[in-house]
């Protein structure tokens, strides 16, 4: 009976794509819309297999048009709840003891609901603890397995005999079954929850429940509850004398270290996973979908923006081989003039102004013309970014998640070691050996709400930043002015200069040895360059100079006071 439903449903649809093919009409972007409504209507009846898949497909603009890709993210996990008797003798059976000896008190009904369980908010017997305890539903992964073994039968179906879908159809519903399977065991739930606290525990902005192991199997999930609002709640934060946009700019903050520092991301940050606290926290719930970056394609991901930035299109053409979009024998040189259609008319704006879902739409249209396959983890990064650009339109429809994450870029191209991220600083402010003049009103346009920022009362973090950063450069180039002398010295001054250490006169491990004259020599090839170049004028400095100096002693002073 369940092959015959969804067979019935999916060939029914996949019937009047072919007939929009036959007539003309695939292209159209009115017909698309309509059959994008329907396609989540049949999905949201086929039942929970189903609704994640298309979650999973909303993410992919290499394998949905634009207007699939808007419609699918409206997917929601929603069934009736299943009888509160099956969820308590559940915990009683998969904990292994009776209720009331662990819990002394229970919610009767869930708090929340989802298609793989419901959540129940009790208090633990031992502690009088607060906890949520989320519960599986019955049967739930016989039914998902047993839909994803009709589809992979389908999907051989359709590698063999559809010729229009290039995607591998088994590898893709096998890379959402992996997901769906790993949703549903609540001990690795329980134990990404533990490694992602443990990676944000200096954070005082962030807030990651405790989970209790003694009350939590596969089934069953018992962690810390978290007093808070939905972020997409604005009346109700603001009650609290809190401000949406200010939640969202640690989001921001948090996801991009999350995608580009860790490399491990919580990768569903809708607004009934992410709380905002009465104490002013971002709170983070949930934690059955995270995604893993790998390292290449972090430092690959920010090396992409600045070819975006600076418009070069066949860098970042070749920056999908890095970022795993493409194969090796894959031409790039059809791509260039898509990327450059499409990113000439949307940088005419400052790319402060961009939304990142303009970004996202348009990028989408180029990966789905070509033979780009786009990795889970970035599928996933589109998803959490865009998701957090929309919880922030609550707000304040003018906001751009791409403006609010310049900091950070910035950031990591001043102070990170990586050679290709100290290449991209070079490529960012020159060309050609030439500076970039063009970055004079970047640079002007930037320099006013940093200081602004550097100098007012939440500004204590970054000039904290600043201070680190301007003695770290200083003792690197007084390091490597001190190592330089010490080698340009006579053969028999050394061993008096050096106390007789063969190592030489410096207590320093080799590692940072290294790092330091690194650091020395990124900065005085700038500064060489900028000398040296015919189209910079030293003037251009003074500005900063004068707003820097202005800046040090107000913070000294500051600080005094």
């Amino acid at each position: 009976m369940r092959a015959a439903e969804v067979l019935s449903k999916l060939g029914a649809f996949g019937l009047k794509l072919l007939l929009d093919q036959q007539r003309g009409e695939s292209s159209s972007s009115a017909k698309r819309r309509a059959r994008a409504v329907e396609l989540r209507t049949v999905l949201t009846r086929l039942g929970p297999t189903f609704v994640k898949i298309g979650q999973g497909l909303s993410t992919r603009p290499d394998l949905c048009p634009t207007e699939y890709l808007e419609e699918l993210s409206e997917l929601q996990d929603s069934l009736p709840t299943f009888p509160d008797e099956e969820a308590f003798a559940c915990i009683e059976r998969e904990l292994g003891f009776p209720l009331d000896s662990m819990y002394s008190a229970m919610s009767p009904s869930p708090i929340a609901a989802a298609s793989l369980g419901q959540v129940y908010k009790a208090r633990l017997k031992y502690s009088e603890q607060l906890v949520a305890v989320k519960v599986q539903r019955p049967g739930i992964e016989d039914a998902i397995g047993r839909d994803f073994y009709l589809l992979r039968g389908l999907g051989f179906l359709i590698n063999k005999y559809v010729d229009i879908i290039t995607t591998d159809a088994v590898a893709l519903i096998d890379e959402f079954a992996r997901r769906v399977f790993q949703e549903l065991n609540y001990v690795q739930e329980g134990q990404n929850a533990r490694r992602f606290k443990k990676l944000y525990a200096d954070k005082q902005d962030i807030l990651v429940p405790d989970i209790f192991w003694d009350y939590t199997s596969a089934k069953v999930l018992t962690m810390e509850w978290i007093e808070g609002v939905k972020l997409n709640q604005q009346a109700a934060i603001e009650g609290q004398g809190l401000k949406v946009l200010d939640l969202v700019n640690i989001g921001i903050q948090c996801s991009l270290r999350q995608l580009l520092e860790y490399g491990y991301f919580h990768a569903d940050p809708h607004p009934g996973n992410i709380l905002a606290t009465p104490e002013g926290k971002l709170a983070f719930l949930d934690f059955g979908m995270m995604s893993e970056t790998p390292e290449d394609a972090r430092v690959a991901i920010i090396g992409h923006v600045v070819h975006m930035v600076n418009r070069d299109y066949e860098a970042m053409a070749r920056d999908y081989y890095a970022l795993d979009f493409l194969k090796p024998e894959v031409d790039v040189s059809p791509i260039v003039p898509a990327l450059k259609i499409f990113f000439d008319d949307a940088l005419d704006s400052t790319v402060s102004e961009l939304n990142f879902k303009t970004i996202v739409d348009g990028l989408g249209a180029v990966l789905y013309q070509y033979p780009f396959n786009v990795p889970a983890y970035y599928a996933l990064i589109l998803r959490s970014l865009t998701v957090l650009e929309g919880l922030a339109l609550y707000a304040d429809p003018n906001f751009k998640v791409l403006a609010a994450s310049y900091p950070y870029f910035a950031k990591r191209l001043l102070t990170d070691p990586n050679p290709y991220l100290r290449d991209a600083l070079i490529e960012l402010l020159f060309k050609d050996e030439k500076f970039r003049q063009d970055r004079e009103f970047v640079a002007k346009d930037a320099l006013q709400p940093v200081l602004k920022l550097l100098l007012g009362p939440d500004g204590e973090n970054l000039r904290v930043l600043v201070v680190k950063e301007a003695v770290r450069v200083t003792e690197a180039i007084t390091f490597g002015t001190l190592i330089d002398s010490y080698n340009a010295a006579p053969e028999f001054l050394k061993p008096l200069i050096s106390n007789g250490n063969p190592a030489g006169p410096f207590k320093i491990s080799d590692v940072e040895r290294e790092q330091m004259l690194e650091l020395r020599d990124t900065v005085l090839r700038i500064w060489g360059l900028l000398r040296s170049s015919d189209t910079f004028d030293p003037s251009l400095l003074q500005p900063i100079v004068q707003s820097a100096t202005h800046s040090i002693f107000y913070i000294s002073g500051a600080t005094r006071a």
